[in-house]
């Protein structure tokens, strides 16, 4: 009787794993396998949005994507912004072992309140985070009212 000894990889089931995990995940939520550089399709940056008195901010994440590349517009009440981040091609697909990051278009969109001045729409962009304020009208920033004694 012969014995083969194999040696235990204990990683290799982690892989086999994450592999069945991504497989089992792409097919219920689209999502891309994390071990295939290939998988490319849409994506959505987070996003934060929060109101001042005189504005309305909305602030997502972009690493890794030039100003140029992204796309904010209004239309109606909706503020749209979408762009696309390419997949690096300064090293070949077969070299990777692991691509956890997004690629492709994405498109985020919000439903303005009634009262914002989509006349008045400003975009920055800082250390890979895009800022987009939109301006409040005058009638919808809160006023004091002096209460006087009679």
């Amino acid at each position: 009787m012969t014995t083969t000894l194999a040696r235990w990889d204990p990683f290799r089931d982690l892989v086999r794993i994450e592999e069945e995990l991504g497989r089992l995940f792409g097919r219920t939520f689209d999502w891309t396998e994390p071990l295939r550089p290939s998988a490319r399709g849409s994506w959505m940056p987070a996003m934060d949005v929060y109101e001042t008195d005189d504005k309305i901010v909305a602030k997502v994440e972009l690493p890794g994507i030039e100003p140029g590349d992204v796309e904010v517009s209004v239309e109606d009440s909706t503020l749209t912004i979408s762009g696309k981040r390419e997949f690096s091609s300064e090293v070949k697909e077969e070299n990777y072992h692991r691509v956890e990051r997004r690629y492709g278009a994405f498109s985020r969109a919000i439903t303005l309140p009634q009262t914002a001045d989509t006349e008045k729409v400003e975009a920055s962009f800082d250390k890979g985070v895009l800022t987009v304020e939109v301006a409040k009208t005058e009638r919808a920033k809160p006023k004091r009212i002096r209460v006087r004694a009679k």
